[in-house]
C-alpha cells in the first residue's frame, strides 16, 4: 500500500493553508498527496427551506476539492494530488482516513457555519484519536484586502526557514517522538532546537528567596540528563544541528515563546485505551490553542 500525506479540506483560510503546507510536506516526503472534503448534509427541512436539493447541495460542495485541486497542481507541477470528497461526520471521516496516511494535516481553525468542520472541537476530537502523527496548521497573515500578500509564501503561519522545534520529556522520552522530530530537521536541513523545562524548587512556589546555587545545580543536572537523552540520536543524524534548551518554567510557555521562530514545533501525546478522560496532555493542549507556527502532535505509547 502506498502512503500519502492527507489534509482535510473545508474551503476555509486554515484548511487551504493546511493544504499547502501539506503539499509541500509531502514532496519532501516524495508522496502523493490527498484531500479529504467532508460533506455533512444539511438536514433535509433546511435544505427544503432553502430550495436545496441534496444533489444540488453536494455539487455546489464539490466546488471546494476541484478548486483546491487544481491550485495545488499549478503551484506545485509534479506532484500527484487527489481529491475525495466523502460524505458523513467530519471527525469519523478524517479519523478513518488518517489510518491509510503518513501525516494527517488539518488546518487549527475554521468554518464554524453548517457544513464547514475544521473548528476546534472536531481537530482536538481527530488528534485525540488518531494513533499517526497529525499536523496542526494556522493561516498566515492577509493582506488590508483580505487577500494573502504571497500566497506561495504566506498562506500558512510559521517561518519556513525556522528551526524544528521539539518539547521533550526527559523523563520518559520516546523513539518515535525524537524520531518524527530528528527527520522533520533532516528533511528542511534546518537545526533541531529540543525544550525542556524543569520545574523550580518549591521555595519558588511559596515566596520563598530563591537560592542560586541549588538552582544552578538543577540546571546542570537537567542539562546533562537532556545531553544523554540525545547523544544517541545525534550520532544518528550527524548532519543535523542539535540546539539543546534546558530552563526552568513551563513547558507550555517555553514552547509557545519558541515557536515564533519555527517551522515547525513537534509535541508528543501519549496514546490511552480507555474512551474516558483527556487524550491530549496539557502541554500538549496549550500548544496546540497558542502556538504560531505549525505544530505536529505525535502519538506513542
Amino acid at each position: 500500500m502506498v502512503h500519502s500525506v492527507v489534509v482535510g479540506l473545508d474551503g476555509s483560510a486554515e484548511s487551504r493553508a493546511a493544504a499547502e503546507w501539506a503539499a509541500r510536506e509531502a514532496k519532501r516526503r516524495f508522496l502523493p498527496l490527498k484531500l479529504v472534503h467532508v460533506w455533512e448534509a444539511v438536514p433535509e427541512p433546511i435544505a427544503l427551506a432553502s430550495l436545496l436539493g441534496a444533489e444540488t447541495e453536494s455539487e455546489g460542495w464539490g466546488e471546494i476539492p476541484r478548486e483546491a485541486t487544481e491550485e495545488l497542481r499549478l503551484r506545485h507541477p509534479g506532484l500527484d494530488v487527489t481529491a475525495d470528497q466523502v460524505p458523513g461526520r467530519p471527525a469519523e471521516v478524517l479519523t478513518r482516513a488518517a489510518k491509510d496516511a503518513e501525516l494527517l494535516v488539518l488546518g487549527s481553525r475554521g468554518m464554524s457555519s453548517i457544513g464547514g468542520f475544521l473548528v476546534g472541537s472536531v481537530g482536538q476530537a481527530v488528534v485525540a484519536q488518531v494513533e499517526q502523527p497529525v499536523v496542526l496548521v494556522r493561516a498566515g497573515e492577509q493582506a488590508a484586502d483580505g487577500h494573502a500578500m504571497d500566497p506561495a509564501a504566506t498562506l500558512f503561519a510559521g517561518d519556513p526557514s525556522g528551526p524544528v522545534v521539539l518539547g521533550l520529556d526527559t523523563d520518559s522520552p520516546d523513539d518515535t517522538l525524537l524520531a518524527f522530530a530528528f527527520e522533520a530537521a533532516a528533511r528542511r536541513v534546518t537545526p533541531l532546537r529540543v525544550v525542556h523545562a524543569w520545574n523550580l524548587p518549591p521555595y519558588f512556589a511559596y515566596g520563598l528567596p530563591a537560592d542560586p546555587e541549588l538552582n544552578a545545580v538543577l540546571g546542570k543536572q537537567d542539562a546533562v540528563a537532556l545531553a544523554e537523552v540525545l547523544h544517541r540520536w545525534k550520532e544518528k543524524y550527524p548532519a543535523v544541528k542539535v540546539v539543546e534548551e534546558s530552563r526552568a518554567g513551563n513547558p507550555a510557555i517555553q514552547l509557545v515563546d519558541a515557536s515564533r521562530e519555527a517551522s515547525l514545533v513537534v509535541v508528543g501525546r501519549r496514546i490511552r485505551r480507555s474512551p474516558l478522560g483527556a487524550h491530549i496532555g496539557p502541554v500538549t493542549h496549550a500548544v496546540l490553542h497558542h502556538a504560531t507556527a505549525p505544530v505536529a502532535v505525535v502519538a506513542h505509547d
